[in-house]
């Protein structure tokens, strides 16, 4: 895949591939909530004092928009669902390990890495190459008992059900590939999920992607074209990420918070005096724990490795 614009650390303005791949997750998205079900009750969100009720009960034009990684879930979508595969030997054990470093830096840093996360989306892009979508699908669902179902976070999760019981709907909005995202949001009972899309014909991946990853300006746009569709008042609604990467889709609407915030983010949110609210045990997503990646022993090797690899190319 030719190197991005939009993976550079600087902020940039949506290209017309980005737009594209905002319009191509929105559709995606609409259409995989078509069979959604909500679930009902759970705990409400807490209101800072002297503030209105948010959300606003029967407020329909309001939605709410997740980002996964790290604010939904610990660690990164993507590589989980490459452990699952690799368990399910869609690769080799040198893929696996390159998939346990990528996890390791993103559990010590709290951040996503451009490089990284663009490694890992080619490499995923790359297995999946011939596969059927319905294939990957029902793998995924067993990926998600497997690797990520338990870890959510409950304060998050509680966050998003605090918006459906509101009567709102609640999308995720993130790089992984849709279908990934589709499932997450269906086990959490939530409205649908934007995510990358990767190109299919007559059901079969085709090893490319729909305009560009679901990230930084590019998830501005789906939810901006998501908006659009559905009706809704973006000064209405929320979103909640944990990245820098993603203050475009922040700042498009009128509830950002800022979740397990990496520092770019949280100096972000403090001057703007959005709201901040951190699940994590300590201040660093690293804290939580590294998990240990199937099949593979020494992960701190791997973990010093990427960290000593990172420094090289930074």
């Amino acid at each position: 895949m030719a190197a991005l614009g939009w993976l550079t650390p600087r902020r940039r303005s949506a290209t017309a591939r980005s737009v594209l791949a905002g319009e191509a997750a929105a559709e995606a998205a609409r259409k995989s909530s078509l069979d959604a079900e909500q679930s009902a009750a759970a705990e409400d969100g807490a209101a800072r004092d002297g503030e209105p009720e948010f959300p606003v009960v029967g407020d329909d034009r309001a939605a709410a928009f997740f980002d996964l990684d790290n604010t939904v879930m610990q660690g990164a979508a993507i590589f989980h669902f490459g452990r699952g595969l690799y368990k399910r030997k869609f690769f080799e054990r040198r893929e696996l390990t390159r998939f346990a470093w990528q996890q390791a830096w993103f559990r010590l840093a709290g951040v996503e890495d451009p490089e990284h996360m663009q490694d890992a989306r080619d490499s995923a892009l790359s297995i999946v190459k011939g596969h059927r979508v319905s294939e990957l699908m029902s793998i995924g669902e067993e990926i998600y008992d497997e690797y990520m179902a338990d870890r959510i976070w409950p304060g998050t999760r509680a966050l998003a059900q605090a918006h459906l019981d509101a009567g709102q709907k609640v999308w995720l909005v993130t790089a992984a590939p849709v279908e990934t995202a589709t499932i997450i949001a269906r086990r959490l009972g939530l409205t649908g999920a934007l995510g990358t899309v990767a190109e299919s014909v007559d059901g079969v991946y085709t090893g490319r992607l729909v305009g560009e990853p679901l990230h930084g300006p590019a998830k501005a746009e789906a939810v901006r074209a998501l908006a659009a569709a559905e009706g809704l008042d973006l000064a209405r609604c929320a979103a909640y990420s944990d990245s820098h990467n993603d203050i475009p889709m922040l700042s498009l609407v009128g509830h950002p918070y800022a979740i397990n915030p990496d520092t770019k983010l949280r100096k972000h949110a403090r001057a703007r005096d959005w709201r901040l609210r951190d699940y994590r045990t300590g201040r660093k997503a690293a804290k939580v724990g590294i998990p240990a990646a199937a099949g593979v022993g020494a992960l701190a090797g791997g973990t010093a490795a990427a960290v000593a690899l990172h420094r090289r190319r930074h």
